[in-house]
């Protein structure tokens, strides 16, 4: 077995199912490999970013590593947004690059792609990375292969690997699962006893349910917890699609003052708020109406629990939710909440669309042919996300870049085989909505909602006055079939439904409905975010 081999060996192993990638000179061996050997299959895009962005959306839905294989230099420098994205947003991206080989620095001339040095790409990511290594020692290369992999599921935060082109194909050993570390069961016994006694001294508890729960597989589990305390479970923004289909008192998402008024009353009036696996950001929190004392709740996240002015370290996600179902029964706790109400029954006239009517339009159209799972990009589309019934969905909600969307929607279908529904603005459709080009090469038929304003307009917003936020009018709906897909536009509720009913009947080509919307129509929960966020900001 050769070193490439046995690191995707080590790759399925901990839970890989495909590797998304662009080839280049210092990476063509290693794809040589990866192509040959068969051991994972291969997804080629078009430009790194989307490699990124579907490698981590892979890694959201399958709860496992997404892999992204790329070139040194231009190829890795041109992902970094990508993988700065997975690490603020916890998601475990495996970034493979080819590199030079041991004696390429020899020469005395600076080497193509270099920046600074030829360690300068190492070194940038370990700005967001959790752990690196460079496989220029083949002794040692499977230690380092299962230390890298084991941080990267163990934290649920993207690594580096790199492998210099002229060690790929060097004889290797195996690589050997990293054990575990063992958990301090006092430690952990006595953290869930405090936890439960605060809770049960609580008179409205509240369980925040946050991306970790997802990541390391915990969904269930956490619904049966939920049950079994009679507590009731709100998502934040970033944690939108957690616990759908699963058997939970889901009460709503929580946006603050963009929010549903007694979703935002429930979190923001608890005196027992249980942030599980919450990453607590703006995005999930500046937006409160009534400031969240954050010292009075119990924050588990990134293997430790918080409790007022003490922690207990080293008590991993897992093992805390696991020993905690271990210790409580079903409890009696009453409580009544109002389920969040979706829009249904768009009303198919010649009325102009708003995005809360392509809302309606979506939870009509999964209530006739089931649920699909949502990658969504930043901006109103995300908003409008929030307006359709509970379904699995991918989004960039802290981290907030562009472009997202599109490939996110196919890593989605590679990683799941399930077709997705991908909502996307026209600016970020601009930057990634390109890779659909490559559909047609692997049976991939997402449905693209495309929100055309010919603006940026989430920008606009807040600075209306602007006018660089005005991108024209592009044929996006023409270019389609270019791409291999099927495009239409449409301007009024009767077109959108129809486009839509067909959208769903045809299967084996990508479908992209191009909405003309009016600048300044924004979704409802949009609006209710933007007057919130003004609201706040001149109250300081």
């Amino acid at each position: 077995m050769n070193l490439s081999e046995s690191l995707l060996h080590a790759l399925r192993e901990h839970g890989a199912r495909q590797i998304f990638g662009i080839p280049g000179d210092f990476a063509l061996p290693f794809f040589r490999i990866i192509e040959q050997s068969k051991i994972l299959p291969l997804y080629t895009l078009s430009h790194e970013p989307g490699v990124g962005f579907a490698a981590d959306a892979s890694a959201r839905v399958n709860m496992g590593l997404g892999v992204a294989a790329v070139t040194y230099g231009a190829g890795a420098l041109n992902m970094v947004n990508a993988v700065a994205a997975a690490y603020a947003e916890k998601s475990p991206v495996v970034v493979i690059s080819g590199g030079p080989g041991k004696g390429e620095a020899r020469s005395g001339l600076l080497l193509h792609h270099q920046a600074k040095t030829l360690d300068s790409q190492f070194q940038m990511f370990k700005e967001i990375t959790c752990d690196q290594v460079k496989l220029d020692d083949i002794a040692r290369a499977p230690a380092d292969i299962a230390r890298v992999l084991a941080h990267c599921l163990r934290n649920s935060e993207p690594v580096y690997i790199e492998i210099p082109r002229d060690m790929v194909a060097v004889d290797c050993a195996s690589v050997i699962r990293e054990a575990e570390p063992p958990i301090d069961r006092e430690a952990l016994d006595a953290c869930v006893a405090e936890i439960l006694a605060r809770l049960a001294q609580a008179t409205s508890p509240v369980l925040m349910a946050g991306v970790e729960v997802r990541r390391f597989g915990l969904e269930e589990k956490v619904a049966l917890l939920s049950r079994r305390l009679g507590l009731p479970i709100v998502t934040s923004f970033m944690g939108r699609g957690l616990l759908a289909g699963h058997d939970a008192p889901l009460v709503g998402t929580y946006m603050g003052v963009a929010g549903l008024p007694e979703v935002t009353r429930l979190v923001e009036n608890s005196d027992g708020l249980f942030l599980l696996g919450e990453i607590v950001c703006d995005t999930n929190f500046a937006v409160s109406e009534t400031k969240i004392d954050l010292r009075k709740t119990i924050q588990a996240l990134d293997g430790r629990v918080s409790m007022g002015y003490h922690t207990y370290p080293q008590i991993p996600l897992s093992a805390l939710v696991e020993r905690m179902l271990e210790s409580v029964e079903q409890h009696d706790r009453a409580f009544t909440v109002k389920r969040q109400a979706f829009p249904y029954g768009l009303l198919a006239d010649d009325a102009g669309i708003t995005p809360t009517d392509i809302a309606t339009a979506v939870n009509d159209l999964m209530a006739r042919h089931g649920k699909m799972p949502i990658a969504s990009d930043m901006g109103d589309c995300l908003f409008t996300a929030m307006e359709i019934e509970h379904t699995a969905l991918v989004a960039p909600g802290y981290y907030a870049t562009m472009g997202f969307g599109v490939p996110a929607g196919l890593g989605v279908q590679a990683a799941t085989g399930n077709r997705p529904l991908i909502l996307v603005g026209d600016g970020a459709f601009q930057m990634t909505g390109w890779e659909l080009g490559n559909c047609s090469r692997y049976g991939w038929d997402p449905i693209v909602l495309l929100f055309n304003n010919a603006s940026w307009e989430m920008l606009r917003t807040f600075q209306p006055e602007s006018s660089f936020n005005d991108l024209g009018h592009w044929g996006f709906a023409e270019m389609a079939a270019g791409l291999g897909g099927d495009g239409v536009r449409v301007k009024t509720r009767a077109e959108l439904k129809a486009a839509l009913d067909k959208a769903v009947k045809t299967r084996g080509r990508f479908q992209l409905i191009d909405i003309r919307l009016p600048r300044g129509v924004l979704s409802n929960t949009l609006q209710r975010f933007v007057a919130g966020v003004k609201r706040i900001s001149a109250v300081k």
